[in-house]
C-alpha cells in the first residue's frame, strides 16, 4: 500500500464529494472478507475503505470494524480527533485488513463533507433539497443530526445552513448519508466540477450553482486560471445581486489515487460508467468482474448506470478494481417509530409492535440520539425504549425487519410504521402483520400529500407501500393519519 496515504487524504475525500471516487457501506450481514483469506495468517494485506459509518467501535463501515487506537484523522482538511466524526459522515480509511473478514487496524482517517450552504429549495414529497445549487436527495438511510427536528426532511426550512455528507450519483445528485444544521454566518464550500465558464466575466458553474471568481483566491491551478472540466473546491459566505456565489477561494483538485498492484478495496456508490458488466466505474473507479464474481442480491445482468453497489476486491496492474465480490443495496423503505417491547442482544434482535422483529447487523446504522452513548450498540437498549427503525422485509410477507438504520430517541406518545400493505378490509388494514385501524378523525392523504377519501385510499392500498401514524392500544395501531407513499 502506498505509504503517503496520509497526504493525500483530503484530495481523496473531496474526489469523493465530487462523485469521482467512491464510498463504502452497503446491507449485507454476511461481514465477508476482501479476499478469501488463508487462516489464521493475520494481516492479508493493506488497502482502503471509503463508506459512511454505520457505528462507533470504534468505526464501524460496510460491516468492519476498524481499531482506530492508533490512527491519524483528518476533519475538513485539518487535524482531528475519532469525536469529531459522526454516523453518515463518508469516511476514508487507510488500513491493514485482518483475515478474520471482520477487523482491520486503521492507519489514517478523513472526512470533508459534499457541500456546506444554504438550502434554496425543499420538496418533502420526493424527499429533495437543493443546497448552493446541488441537488441533494434523501432516503431511508439518511442519518439526521438530532438538531434537526423532526429528524428528517420536514425538520428542515429553505433558508436553513445544513452541512451534507453522501454518495453522488453520473448526473451529480447527491444521495444523503448524514444532514446537519449549521449555524448561520461561517464560511459555505461545494466541490465539483467547473461548467460553463466565462472567463471575460470570471464566472462558471458548478450544477445549477453560478460562482463568480472575480475577487477570489486562486490556489493551484497551472495556467492561472480555471478551466472547464476542472475540478474545484469552492468558498465564500456571500451572493451577488444575481444570486452568485462570490467566492473567496478556489482551489484546483488534482491528481490520482495512492494505489498500487494488490491494494485490497472496497468500494460503495453509483455506477457513473457503464459499458459492460466487465467494464463499468463505480464513482469514477474502473471495475471489471469475472467469472470467480460472487454477487449478491442481484446479477451481473442487473449492473447498469446508477446502480448503487458496494464493491469489494483487489487492484491489478491496469489499476482496475478486480471485483471479488458485487453486492446490490437494498431497499429501505420500511419504516417505524415506536417503544421497544423487548430486546435479546445475544441473536442481535428486538421486538416493537409486539411481534415484528428487527434484526441488527454488522452495518445496521446506528446512533444513540437521547443520551448520545458511543459506541451505542443494541446490549444499550431496554424495553421502554423510543426507537427509529428503517430497513427492509428479511423476507416477503414475514414481520421481520432488517434494519439499515436504528436509532434511539426521546419518546414520543405516537407511534409509526411504514410498510406494504398486505391486507385490506375497510375501515382497517395490515402491515407487517399490524393492524391499522382507521376511524371517521383518520385523516388519509395519496402519495403526493393531497387529502383524499377513506374510500378513495382503500381502494387503492392493498400491496401499495403506506404509512400510518397514530397511538397503540395492544396490537392495534390506531391511526390519527395515513398516507400513501412511492
Amino acid at each position: 500500500m502506498n505509504t503517503e496515504f496520509g497526504r493525500y487524504a483530503k484530495l481523496i475525500a473531496l474526489i469523493i464529494a465530487a462523485g469521482f471516487v467512491f464510498a463504502c457501506g452497503g446491507s449485507s450481514n454476511s461481514g465477508s472478507s476482501i479476499i478469501p483469506p488463508p487462516p489464521g495468517s493475520g494481516i492479508i494485506g493493506s488497502g482502503f475503505t471509503v463508506g459512511s459509518i454505520d457505528a462507533f467501535k470504534s468505526i464501524i463501515t460496510g460491516g468492519r470494524e476498524y481499531d482506530t487506537g492508533a490512527a491519524t484523522f483528518t476533519i475538513e482538511g485539518q487535524p482531528g480527533i475519532e469525536s469529531d466524526l459522526k454516523v453518515g459522515h463518508v469516511v476514508i480509511i487507510e488500513a491493514d485488513f485482518n483475515d478474520d473478514g471482520l477487523t482491520a487496524t486503521a492507519n489514517s482517517v478523513s472526512f470533508d463533507d459534499n457541500v456546506e450552504g444554504p438550502i434554496d429549495s425543499i420538496d418533502t414529497v420526493t424527499g429533495t433539497l437543493v443546497v448552493l445549487g446541488q441537488r441533494v436527495l434523501t432516503n431511508g438511510t439518511t442519518a439526521f443530526d438530532d438538531n434537526i427536528t423532526p429528524p428528517s426532511i420536514d425538520g428542515l426550512m429553505v433558508g436553513d445552513v445544513v452541512e451534507i455528507s453522501g454518495l453522488v450519483d453520473s448526473a451529480g445528485n447527491i444521495f444523503a448519508t448524514r444532514i446537519e444544521a449549521k449555524a448561520a454566518g461561517g464560511e459555505f464550500e461545494v466541490v465539483g466540477v467547473v461548467s460553463n465558464l466565462d472567463a471575460g466575466l470570471m464566472m462558471f458553474d458548478i450544477n445549477a450553482l453560478i460562482v463568480d471568481y472575480s475577487m477570489a483566491m486562486l490556489v493551484n491551478f497551472p495556467s492561472g486560471m480555471p478551466a472547464n472540466g476542472d475540478f474545484v473546491e469552492v468558498k465564500g459566505s456571500m451572493f451577488g445581486g444575481g444570486g452568485e456565489l462570490l467566492a473567496t477561494e478556489v482551489e484546483l483538485k488534482a491528481g490520482g489515487l495512492p494505489v498500487n498492484e494488490d491494494d485490497l478495496v472496497e468500494i460503495e456508490g453509483f455506477i457513473t460508467r457503464f459499458v459492460s458488466a466487465i467494464d463499468f466505474d463505480v464513482g469514477g473507479i474502473p471495475v471489471t468482474t469475472n467469472a470467480s464474481t460472487d454477487f449478491e442480491d442481484g446479477t451481473a445482468a442487473d449492473l447498469a448506470l446508477d446502480v448503487r453497489v458496494e464493491v469489494e476486491g483487489t487492484i491489478d496492474s491496469t489499476g482496475v478494481l478486480v471485483a471479488s465480490e458485487v453486492e446490490f443495496e437494498q431497499d429501505s423503505s420500511v419504516r417505524a417509530a415506536t417503544t421497544v417491547d423487548n430486546v435479546n442482544a445475544a441473536m442481535a434482535e428486538l421486538t416493537i409492535f409486539g411481534s415484528i422483529t428487527v434484526q441488527v447487523t454488522l452495518e445496521t446504522r446506528m446512533e444513540d440520539k437521547r443520551d448520545d452513548v458511543r459506541p451505542f450498540a443494541i446490549n444499550d437498549i431496554v424495553a421502554g425504549d423510543f426507537v427509529r427503525v428503517r430497513g427492509f422485509e428479511a423476507a416477503p410477507g414475514t414481520p421481520v425487519i432488517t434494519a439499515t438504520l436504528l436509532e434511539r430517541d426521546d419518546l414520543e406518545t405516537e407511534s409509526e410504521l411504514q410498510g406494504f400493505v398486505e391486507a385490506v378490509n375497510d375501515p382497517e388494514f395490515t402491515i407487517l402483520g399490524i393492524t391499522i385501524q382507521t376511524n371517521a378523525g383518520t385523516v388519509f392523504e395519496d402519495e403526493n400529500d393531497n387529502i383524499i377519501t377513506a374510500a378513495q385510499f382503500f381502494a387503492q392500498a392493498f400491496g401499495r407501500l403506506a404509512k400510518a401514524e397514530g397511538t397503540l392500544s395492544g396490537a392495534v395501531l390506531v391511526a390519527d393519519e395515513v398516507e400513501l407513499e412511492d
